[in-house]
């Protein structure tokens, strides 16, 4: 076991911003903490990182208390963390110094990294003259410089262009196949599902949902399907007892209870002879799962 997060949190005089949140990261890979604003993902981020004190609990990373100054350990945060009148060099320079590194491997390092990133044009630029887009990027080499074996990465890909995401994509690809230990957070659920492997769902500083993601949509079993045909095949669905949930040109979706149900209605649209296009039964999405977490917690808050 490498990373263990035992019972921590937080309280802010009467208000409870963390409520005994466990997790352990036993394998390399990516785990996910989501959840709405003010969940408490950064709450348990900072903690972990030691920026902020608990009033309970621990973290542990190999079995000893983990301590970011001498452990590598990597963080990219949500919100820019640059020294906006100063060089960027400078700054990865004093970043990378601060986690022990020597200048040649800096400068191999920053060398490495511009390239890869497409920043060698901004070598001589400070901060503010970025765009918010290169500025993530700068922050992404400052949390890889000493190359982590943890890394935390809130908002990965907040402010970023379709090409730039995609970039930011292959690098954690890249880090997940150097076997790294990741901590995700993202409100981009597609992303989370393209990455972890085990998430927490997080509410009022509560976790509502925790566990591995593929056996989390397995549970509910295969219970949503999208139609596409060239032809009417609503009449043929309200037979089977199905009321569409979305209809839009590209398709229609529907609830199904069982997939006895699909096959029943795949049955009447071939004996129809209706030309199909696409017949998709699949599990819910994370977005989907999430939404009903969330509205369930809320529903228990308020009664």
């Amino acid at each position: 076991m490498s990373l263990q997060v035992t019972n921590i949190s937080k309280q802010y005089g009467s208000f409870t911003a963390l409520k005994g949140l466990s997790f352990s990261l036993d394998e390399p890979g990516v785990y996910a903490l989501l959840g709405t604003n003010g969940a408490g993902k950064t709450t348990a981020i900072r903690i972990i990182l030691g920026m902020l004190s608990k009033n309970s609990g621990e973290v542990l990373w190999k079995g000893k208390a983990l301590s970011p100054v001498t452990e590598k350990v990597g963080y990219l945060a949500e919100e820019r963390g640059l020294y906006p009148k100063f060089k960027i060099l400078e700054q990865l320079h004093y970043f990378a110094e601060l986690k022990g590194m020597k200048k040649p491997d800096i400068n191999k390092a920053i060398d490495y990294w511009f390239e890869r990133l497409e920043l060698n044009d901004y070598r001589t630029k400070t901060a503010e003259q970025l765009s918010k887009g290169n500025q993530q990027k700068i922050q992404l080499v400052a949390a890889l410089i000493a190359d982590p074996e943890l890394l935390i990465l809130d908002e990965p890909l907040s402010g970023l262009d379709p090409v730039n995401a995609n970039l930011f994509k292959e690098v954690i690809n890249e880090e997940i196949a150097k076997k790294k230990y990741i901590i995700m957070s993202c409100h981009q659920m597609p992303v989370i599902e393209e990455f972890c492997n085990d998430i927490t769902i997080m509410h009022h500083g509560n976790a509502v949902l925790q566990g591995n993601l593929n056996e989390i949509k397995k549970s509910y079993g295969r219970v949503n399907l999208s139609v596409k045909a060239d032809g009417d095949i609503l009449p043929l669905a309200q037979q089977c007892g199905l009321t569409p949930v979305a209809v839009t040109p590209s398709n229609i979706d529907f609830k199904i209870k069982d997939e006895a149900q699909a096959k029943q209605l795949l049955n009447k649209i071939v004996a129809a002879d209706i030309p199909l296009v696409r017949f998709d039964l699949r599990e819910p999405s994370l977005h989907e799962i999430f939404v009903e977490h969330i509205e369930k917690a809320e529903e228990k808050e308020d009664k």
